[in-house]
């Protein structure tokens, strides 16, 4: 082993390591200590939606685009594995911020509806597993009732008549009362001594089902109303002689064990009533009548997920008036950035054994493109089309747009994001298409051709889907056509961003000076000069710009320069998104017949070759290729000039 080489770590030395940190998890004590922690550190007496507010805001947040009017706040908590929902995520977080000063919304249940595949299971896991993380940190930590198996607040042991006191002089808020079995156990075990009950610290854990709950509705037949609220205990009914004692009862239904937690119903609308009754008392009451028991206190987050369609149907149904107004719905709609969708396919392509596959430059962005377009509505402006209206929601400038126009085309829509192809049908067709033939690399193309192929094979698509899927696939295409013409143009000047800029600053040199009616210097000569008018049109030629525009066009550019000298920025070629695209097109234009003879020539000479391969070695190199992707790619774009 070389000194740099760091040791692989012993089993042996992992697993203690890990038993040690479970046992430094471990406390007990009596309610008095426990009482004396708490005044010190008052957090531990929060209810379940302020301890979900605080794990979430204890992740941080970070600002994108700030001071202009697209500023995002994005929770870091969910940014690594959910992305292009960041208004879905803050109308979350506000209601567990709400919930979480205890004012009414935290006694609705929380309903995340949305298609398939948009993210609604991902949400409630995040938070799943977020909660199991959360109670092992300090910050975090848990504690309840040793042996009651609702895992109760020590503090529901201070009796009602003296609740009013300690917050006077403690600033404790207690809220809730003991669980039937904690209730027997302080009378019977402790006779009568609150002080004196055993606290413990609890970690909660869905597997070991506590303080996470999990329902999913099965056959309302077989399914009993008993998996959430408990069950009588057969086998000790005999021993206490009566079904309204506490130890004859087993409290582990899904309700009883996420108490202080929260608790997931997978598909609610799909819930037998007799379930949902169950929900109606626990949301509003926050309560569960469970045997021949009162009312019995639970302190939990409810939230499920659904899809449209069952939602409309459930909101259609007079008879759920009930349940609807205990609801609180956040729609959980596909993203609509393809730099975001870009984000979730690498995502879920790392999670697989196929990391040793190349994927061509372009190839995610393509198929996330197609995905976007997808679940968009047609644009109602004039001038605005799909591939427009697609790029404005990516942050990229658009002709005659800006991104504050992007509220207004939302506004415009009524459930844009909500249908369209899912992430999950993308992922399928690019892991099809990786797996298939001998090729190590998958191309922009390939990923277009599995994604039509894949129309055969998707029960959900109609024909007349099938048919607007097919549309789109086209305008795609066309779009990679030129991204593509672009990567091999831009391969062939080998010091392309230095030829762009230099371009720049002349035009802008003879457009500021031209705008402000003055003569240009010749940086060789010193012979004072008219701004080059033949310059200027040449490159302003390139994105259309008439002569009776070119005036409206230069003064735009030079209100650029201004407001980047303000805040101390640099203009560049790529600050301009029009002027970019005229200057990169003046380059390729005087190089289109160079590209063209090179890249379609069936049997290259020796100057033809060697620039051939030079071309593939800065795309190799520079552009993330593999000469074999690269040289597809080349052959690609040679088809495409030739036409």
């Amino acid at each position: 082993m070389s000194d740099t080489e760091t040791p692989k770590p012993d089993i042996t030395q992992l697993l203690e390591a890990h038993r040690r940190d479970r046992a430094s998890l471990h406390w007990e004590g009596t309610f008095r200590e426990y009482f004396e922690m708490a005044v010190k550190r008052p957090q531990l007496t929060q209810l379940a939606h302020a301890r979900i507010c605080d794990m979430i805001l204890a992740a941080g947040t970070t600002v994108i685009n700030p001071g202009t009017r697209d500023e995002i706040t994005r929770y870091n908590f969910f940014s690594e594995e959910l992305f292009g929902i960041d208004e879905t995520i803050e109308q979350l977080v506000e209601y567990f911020k709400s919930a979480a000063q205890r004012l009414e919304v935290r006694k609705r249940i929380l309903l995340l509806m949305g298609p398939v595949g948009g993210g609604k299971s991902t949400i409630v896991t995040l938070l799943k597993r977020g909660l199991e993380k959360w109670t092992r940190t300090e910050a975090g930590a848990v504690y309840a009732i040793k042996g009651d198996p609702m895992h109760g607040d020590p503090m529901h042991l201070i009796p009602q008549e003296l609740r009013p006191e300690i917050q006077k002089h403690y600033g404790i808020y207690i809220e809730g009362e003991l669980s039937p079995q904690a209730r027997y156990d302080l009378e019977h075990t402790y006779k009568g001594r609150h002080e004196d009950v055993i606290v413990e610290r609890i970690v909660f854990s869905e597997k070991d089902r506590v303080g996470i709950g999990t329902f999913a509705p099965s056959d309302p037949k077989s399914q009993d109303v008993s998996e959430l609220t408990g069950s009588i205990d057969l086998s000790t009914i005999g021993e206490v002689g009566v079904e309204s004692d506490p130890r004859a009862y087993r409290f582990d239904g899904e309700l009883n064990v996420a108490n202080r937690g929260m608790m997931e119903f997978i598909e609610i609308l799909k819930c037998d009533e007799k379930f949902l009754y169950s929900l109606l008392t626990l949301s509003q009451e926050q309560a569960i009548k469970t045997g021949r028991y009162a009312m019995i206190y639970a302190d939990e987050v409810i939230i499920s997920h659904t899809n449209e369609n069952e939602y409309l149907a459930f909101v259609g149904n007079k008879k759920n008036e009930a349940l609807q107004d205990r609801i609180i719905m956040i729609k959980v709609p596909y993203n609509l950035k393809v730099s975001e969708e870009e984000r979730i396919y690498k995502k879920l392509l790392s999670q697989s054994s196929l990391q040793g596959m190349h994927i061509a430059p372009y190839t995610l962005r393509v198929a996330a493109m197609f995905a976007v377009l997808t679940r968009l509505e047609p644009p109602k402006r004039a001038n605005m089309d799909l591939i427009k209206k697609m790029k404005l929601y990516d942050g990229e400038d658009v002709d005659g747009f800006k991104s504050k126009d992007v509220k207004e085309l939302k506004a415009e829509t009524v459930r844009e994001g909500m249908f369209g192809i899912s992430p999950r049908y993308i992922i399928n067709c690019l892991s099809n298409a990786l797996v298939q033939g001998e090729k190590k690399y998958i191309t922009p193309i390939d990923a277009l051709r599995a994604i039509r192929d894949g129309f055969d094979q998707h029960t959900g698509i109609t024909p007349e889907e099938r048919e607007k899927y097919l549309n789109l696939l086209t305008l795609v295409r066309k779009e990679y056509d030129e991204i593509a013409k672009t990567e091999v143009q831009r391969a062939f000047v080998y010091s392309f961003e230095e030829m762009a800029k230099s371009i720049c600053d002349n035009y802008l040199d003879n457009v500021e000076a031209y705008c402000n009616k003055e003569k240009i210097k010749d940086p060789i000569t010193e012979e004072e000069m008219e701004p080059d008018e033949r310059l200027m049109r040449s490159i302003e030629e390139q994105i259309g710009i008439s002569e009776n525009a070119k005036n409206m066009f230069r003064q735009e550019i030079l209100i650029r320069i201004s407001t980047y000298a303000r805040k101390g920025k640099r203009f560049e070629y790529n600050s301009h998104e029009r002027l970019k695209e005229a200057i990169e097109k003046k380059i390729f234009a005087d190089l289109k017949d160079i590209v063209k003879i090179t890249t379609s020539t069936k049997s290259p000479d020796a100057d033809q070759l060697r620039r051939i391969n030079e071309v593939i070695d800065r795309l190799v190199k520079k552009h993330g290729y593999t000469p074999e992707s690269a040289n597809e790619l080349l052959n690609y774009v040679g088809s495409l000039l030739s036409r």
